[in-house]
């Protein structure tokens, strides 16, 4: 608000406000109030000292309304509250050449003797804000925190230094902060549309709230640019990270004919410290490689770390490559939701924005959304007994007369793990791929278990996992001892502190009890 401005807006005030009790404040933001005057139409003063529009004019709202849109007082309303209650409004004033407004009142004391008190609305731009005087002009309480002479508590208040006054018609000048700062240029204000407004105050309100409104809409769409851009920088580094690991799982193919090179070499293959030459048989000319190897390591543990790498980058690949095929699509409809977001924008749509909010809401509800709870599936003395003698198992015999278990689904892998096998039973699980947990009954504590019945139940492994259809599969077997579960981890999920690893062919060509 400029000068001019400023004093027609007083012209107006003066007869309703002069005389009048100062009653209830809201605090409508951290710089703005809305004062009772008692006025008896429904109007409250509107006093902001925010930076970018301050202002003061009658503003009319209903009290629920106003309680609703209210914040918890700052303190400085609190100190007018206490301050300027009984008080009552003596004159409204201007200074002379300046944006700032005093509001004189007459304050009661316990005695009833009155004494004076000031409210200065000072509205000059970087440095609007709200004083509250005593009789000797002191500040006793200010809105925002402020710097300079006579603008700190029990300074004698004097007006913001090196204020540039603004001429009729023109905007808010910014009031510098300092001796030494130059004075910034005035810009030209927006014209206050008056017509069809019964006052300049129902003008400047009606004003006002279009760039509230407006402001509003700029953060709201920001705020949904800023979420799209974000969304789709995930996305992108998601696709970067997948990209990545695809690239250092390396080529399977490579990882199986590493590990078919090595077992068909076990009795002619050349070691040379970490360095082994191997003959080609799958090449028609057989030519000599070389591969390298651990030293620490035998030729059959390569190739079961060989074939294990081979599982993992096989998986790894169709996992990857799916996931990579969705994030395409994803960033499509980024792309398209960002060009929808930009025509609202362009058209001011609210109606269309608050759309676009409520599906980006519920598209990201959908995303979060937690899974059901499982049912409970009976006591815990029950789960035992329905496991161990219901159909959920499979049990089969091995050659050397060894009873073998394999469960089924996650829940049921872990019962048998953990509810039905001891801890000295065997333990396998395939390497690197999803399936059934297997146990091999041991008949006592010290009895090792054949090694004909531990190939034949990691066959079983083999078979009953998601890498049934490889020629050749790794996998981890000890005992139930060494397999614990973490705290919180998914069903089925276990970890194992030692293991050792077969190479085995999946089948399920054992006896089924």
């Amino acid at each position: 608000m400029n000068e001019q401005l400023i004093s027609e807006v007083l012209a107006e005030l003066r007869p309703t406000l002069e005389g009048r009790p100062w009653g209830k404040v809201f605090q409508l933001s951290a710089a703005s109030l809305a004062v009772d005057l008692r006025t008896g139409d429904g109007r409250y003063l509107l006093l902001s000292a925010e930076p970018a529009h301050p202002r003061l004019y009658m503003i009319a709202r209903t009290v629920r309304e106003l309680e609703r849109a209210a914040l918890p007082p700052t303190p400085f309303a609190l100190v007018l509250r206490k301050a300027l209650g009984g008080a009552t409004l003596r004159s409204l004033t201007k200074d002379e050449g300046e944006r700032i407004v005093r509001f004189s009142f007459m304050v009661p004391d316990a005695l009833g003797v009155e004494r004076g008190a000031t409210l200065v609305v000072q509205l000059t731009g970087r440095t609007s804000n709200l004083f509250l005087l005593d009789e000797h002009g002191r500040i006793v309480a200010a809105l925002r925190p402020s710097r300079g002479e006579g603008q700190a508590e029990d300074e004698v208040y004097s007006a913001p230094q090196r204020q540039v006054a603004a001429a009729p018609h023109e905007p808010d000048a910014a009031a510098s902060s300092g001796a030494g700062e130059e004075a910034k240029p005035a810009r030209r204000a927006p014209e206050i549309l008056r017509e069809g407004f019964a006052s300049l105050s129902e003008a400047l309100d009606r004003h006002y709230q279009r760039l509230e409104a407006v402001r509003a809409f700029d953060a709201r769409a920001a705020a949904a640019a800023a979420r799209l851009k974000q969304q789709a920088a995930g996305l992108s580094k998601l696709r970067d990270n997948l990209s990545r690991d695809l690239a250092e799982h390396g080529d399977a193919d490579e990882h199986k004919r590493a590990g078919d090179l090595l077992l068909a070499n076990l009795g002619t293959a050349v070691r040379s410290g970490s360095n082994v030459k191997l003959t080609d048989f799958y090449s028609d000319e057989t030519p000599t490689v070389e591969l390298e190897v651990d030293e620490n390591r035998s030729l059959q543990e390569e190739a079961a770390r060989r074939f294990a790498r081979y599982t993992k980058a096989k998986r790894a690949a169709r996992e990857i490559s799916e996931r990579l095929e969705k994030i395409v699509p994803e960033l499509a409809a980024l792309e398209a939701r960002r060009a929808e977001l930009e025509a609202i924008v362009a058209a001011r749509d609210e109606a269309a924005l608050a759309a676009f909010e409520g599906a980006g809401e519920k598209a990201r509800g959908k995303a979060g959304a937690r899974p059901a709870k499982p049912q409970a599936r009976g006591n815990r003395g029950s789960k035992r007994e329905s496991v161990d003698k219901g159909r959920t198992l499979r049990r089969y015999r091995s050659s050397d007369g060894y009873e073998i278990i394999v469960g089924r689904g996650a829940r049921e892998n872990d019962e048998l793990t953990f509810r039905v096998a001891r801890s000295y039973d065997t333990w396998m699980h395939a390497a690197d791929y999803p399936g059934s947990h297997v146990v091999v009954r041991a008949r006592g504590r010290e009895e090792a278990v054949p090694h004909r019945t531990l190939v034949e139940a990691a066959r079983l492994a083999a078979q009953f996992s998601q890498a049934r259809k490889d020629s050749k599969v790794a996998v981890n077997y000890t005992q139930r001892k060494f397999v614990t579960k973490p705290r919180g981890a998914a069903p089925g999920l276990v970890y194992l502190s030692s293991f050792r690893t077969l190479l085995v062919e999946p089948g399920e060509d054992l006896e089924r009890i």
